[in-house]
């Protein structure tokens, strides 16, 4: 089991209205984005999710190890490819909203489960 408190961690709630059809796409896109996360050291925690109620709309959550981490995300290389690859499948309003986690409680069951 994990348990932790992340004091002074970042987080972002992310919500992607994509073009209709086109989520298979943009979760392609994403999903390589996770895959090269490694190159993102201060990026401690990604998310993507569906959204079970519409099918042009992805959400994310992602988390940060501190204000100095959000900021080399931002200018990283990974997060550049991801945006030059990505907003030609999103449609209007994407938003984001600023959530940061206090603590991670994560069973043992999903910690140690393989992909």
């Amino acid at each position: 089991m994990v348990d932790a408190v992340l004091p002074g961690r970042i987080g972002l709630l992310v919500r992607i209205p994509v073009l209709p059809g086109m989520r298979p796409a943009a979760l392609d896109v994403l999903n390589r984005y996770v895959d090269d996360l490694h190159e993102e050291p201060g990026t401690e925690a990604f998310m993507v999710c569906v959204d079970p109620d519409d099918q042009n709309v992805i959400w994310l959550y992602e988390w940060f190890r501190d204000e100095a981490a959000l900021q080399a995300h931002r200018e990283a290389p990974l997060f550049g490819r991801l945006m030059s690859e990505l907003p030609q499948l999103v449609g209007e309003n994407p938003g984001i909203m600023r959530l940061d986690p206090l603590r991670l409680r994560m069973t043992q069951a999903l910690s140690t489960q393989r992909s």
